[in-house]
């Protein structure tokens, strides 16, 4: 498998966990309004997002990025790439927001037993997801990322 530089490996890239192609589509057309032009780099599921963030997809997986990611997916939900990610030695510092439909509590209280900087529910954030993403590039433009 050949590796093609096609990731920023300077920018802090945006790593989007969505399966639904509305959502994901609103989540780009909301980066643009807000003028965030950091890399967006879309998977489907935990599975494709293990793959990139391990290196094993045809891209070089990007060095710095955040994560974005739902919990209602196929093959491996949000929850459960969570856990994978905080089990992984090369991963596990890494910085996830679950941008999400569950407001189940049992899922708000996981999600932040491993340690997200933040669970956002997607119908909450509504007429207001503008702000949200502001604030999102607001805060990984001034706090220190670990290395991953």
């Amino acid at each position: 498998m050949s590796k093609h530089p096609s990731l920023s490996q300077q920018a802090l890239n945006i790593v989007l966990v969505e399966d639904d192609d509305g959502d994901a589509k609103a989540l780009q057309r909301a980066f643009q309004r807000a003028k965030i032009a950091n890399p967006l780099i879309r998977v489907r599921d935990g599975v494709e997002a293990l793959d990139l963030l391990r290196g094993q997809m045809d891209v070089i997986p990007p060095r710095k990025f955040v994560v974005l990611c739902d919990i209602n997916m196929p093959r491996m939900n949000g929850l459960e790439l969570l856990a994978e990610i905080r089990k992984d030695p090369k991963l596990c510092k890494t910085l996830i927001f679950m941008l999400t439909t569950s407001d189940d509590r049992s899922d708000i209280d996981t999600a932040y037993r491993n340690n997200v900087a933040g669970y956002i529910v997607k119908s909450r954030a509504g007429h207001m997801f503008l702000d949200l993403m502001n604030t999102l590039d607001a805060y990984w433009r001034v706090v220190e990322l670990p290395d991953i």
